[in-house]
């Protein structure tokens, strides 16, 4: 797949952290991604598309945005990619390599992918898996408990694995919930964990736990509108 990145912006992203906010199963990168980029006020300084993506422009205040985005702060230190769309899987492996060079070259320091997993069982927990010793000592220092038997799936399964081979630090925290609670308010979670991570940010998660039901359902709005295109391309095959 041709990932074509267009940048809007120059920085200097040397040892931020890259938050991975290409959904998979579930929604919840993509409400990570977008309340981190209103809260910390995040400047747009690229766009992503391919022939693969949906024909989608995604509007925001009258103007036009690609498909996939980065935003980033150099005073952060925090780099956010953000997708309101599902990339079907075979172009997990083109966009974890991606985000695993983008990374490389703009010298940041670890990548944070979030991932869901549904229990039967009601409450909720965060787990963690780490690509690296470093990667698992960080998730140690900030007590979260360590995944012992499971499968990753998409791209946060793909970005852990080349995370190791090209020993870079990948941290997949893997929100466990009940089916009773949404996605948006395990997000929140995730946010918390993010905010414990990087030393130069500091978010409060109050107005996403209050906004929880109203965001999820803005973002699935998108994804609809985003996958329809594609399902009007299906019926004239």
């Amino acid at each position: 797949m041709d990932i074509k990145m267009y940048k809007f912006k120059e920085m200097n992203l040397q040892n931020a952290t890259v938050i991975n906010g290409f959904p998979s199963t579930n929604i919840i990168n993509s409400i990570v991604a977008s309340y981190l980029i209103n809260t910390l006020n995040l400047d747009q300084i690229c766009g992503i598309d391919a022939d693969e993506f949906p024909p989608v422009t995604m509007v925001y205040d009258s103007k036009p945005k690609l498909p996939a985005r980065i935003y980033a702060s150099e005073e952060a230190k925090i780099v956010v990619f953000l997708s309101e769309f599902t990339p079907y899987p075979p172009m997990a492996r083109d966009i974890a390599r991606m985000v695993l060079s983008f990374a490389e070259e703009s010298g940041c320091s670890r990548i944070v992918s979030p991932e869901i997993q549904v229990m039967e069982e009601d409450g909720f927990k965060v787990l963690g898996v780490g690509s690296t010793d470093a990667a698992r000592a960080e998730l140690e220092k900030l007590k979260i408990e360590p995944l012992m038997h499971s499968i990753i799936p998409g791209i946060s399964g793909v970005l852990l694995n080349m995370g190791k081979i090209q020993d870079i630090n990948v941290l997949v925290p893997i929100a466990q919930r009940g089916k009773s609670i949404s996605d948006a308010r395990m997000a929140a979670h995730i946010i918390e964990f993010i905010d414990k991570l990087i030393s130069t940010i500091k978010i409060d998660i109050e107005p996403l736990l209050s906004e929880a039901e109203g965001l999820e359902k803005h973002i699935k709005t998108l994804r609809k509108q985003a996958a329809k295109p594609e399902e009007h391309y299906q019926m004239y095959m």
